[in-house]
């Protein structure tokens, strides 16, 4: 028979491309997902599968017995809130979502026995990481509501883990990026941003001085890391995901091809992530496989995708982060 996983927010970003994975391996996939930052056209390869099953509903509705659990054999968390700017101005929701959200899948996982749950974790939680490259023992202060609401959330999987002895591991992700990268009305990652701006011919909204680093890693190399970290018998582990080779936003300008205007560094975003990937490569035996270049190649390749995303600029980008502004900048003496 046919091994069964449930992949909440599987019809997002990360999500979708996890059904891909599964479904390849002859899975019967279960989709958890409430389409606010989720697409159903991310599915739609899938459409006429009858081993995919998918349950518009939110995380938060779920009850311990879900059928959509019934005989799960794995369980991938990607479902909840994943804007970091507007985590300053809706701290409720994504507390609720990822805290209280997580719980509720923790427990449907719970009734079903699941082999092993892993948890989509954020490298938020390092804050202005001082570790570089940053180990999973690498000191923990996330900076606004997102990166506290998921810490939180892996915490509540480690306890389900400690307390409960379900079978858990929790990936912090570093920067993810490929095909079907949100697209929600929020104020979100550089791809989506400059993506859009690409196809407007208008100029790449550049942070500061575009010389700052992140640990881009292609979405395929991300959903094998998860698939790796489910079907090992490890658990109750965090791996730290990541290519471990940090790109500026200058060079992925430079591949993208444009100009860019500058606009003010946020506070509280540090100037480089950069993922320590030895554990996971010494005990799951993953490694990056799709070079910086190639990913950003693909996107360009798919960039229709990303054609009714917003279009941000300087002012609108202003508006949206004022309060990120108000609340992290540093206090004047």
């Amino acid at each position: 028979m046919s091994m069964k996983a449930v992949v909440t927010g599987g019809a997002g970003f990360i999500g979708s491309h996890m059904v891909d994975l599964l479904m390849s391996e002859g899975f019967e996939v279960r989709v958890l997902d409430n389409l606010a930052g989720g697409r159903e056209a991310n599915l739609a390869q899938h459409k006429n599968n009858p081993k995919l099953k998918v349950a518009i509903m939110d995380c938060r509705e779920l009850k311990a017995g879900d059928a959509l659990f019934k005989d799960a054999d794995y369980v991938f968390h990607f479902a909840g809130k994943g804007d970091i700017v507007p985590s300053i101005d809706e701290p409720l929701d994504y507390m609720s979502t990822n805290v209280m959200g997580t719980v509720h899948v923790l427990e449907a996982a719970r009734a079903a026995n699941v082999k092993k749950l892993v948890y989509a974790a954020s490298s938020s939680c390092y804050g202005l990481a001082t570790e570089l490259p940053t180990t999973v023992n690498a000191p923990i202060q996330p900076a606004y509501p997102y990166a506290l609401s998921k810490l939180q959330g892996e915490q509540a999987v480690l306890h389900w883990g400690q307390v409960y002895k379900m079978p858990v591991n929790s990936i912090r992700i570093f920067n993810a990026y490929g095909p079907r990268s949100r697209t929600s009305g929020a104020y979100g990652a550089v791809f989506g941003v400059f993506l859009k701006q690409k196809l407007a011919g208008k100029p790449f909204t550049t942070v500061g001085d575009g010389t700052q680093t992140r640990d881009f890693l292609f979405v395929t190399d991300v959903v094998r890391a998860f698939y790796l970290a489910g079907t090992t018998q490890r658990s109750q582990q965090i791996y730290n995901l990541g290519a471990g080779k940090p790109q500026s936003v200058n060079y992925l300008i430079q591949l993208l091809g444009g100009e860019r205007l500058q606009i003010p560094k946020r506070p509280g975003e540090p100037d480089c992530t950069w993922a320590d990937i030895s554990k996971i490569q010494r005990e799951l035996g993953w490694s990056p496989q799709v070079p910086f270049e190639k990913g950003v190649a693909t996107l360009l390749e798919n960039i229709d995708y990303w054609r009714d995303a917003p279009l941000w600029n300087a002012d609108s980008i202003e508006k949206a982060t004022a309060t990120w502004f108000k609340m992290l900048a540093e206090e004047k003496t």
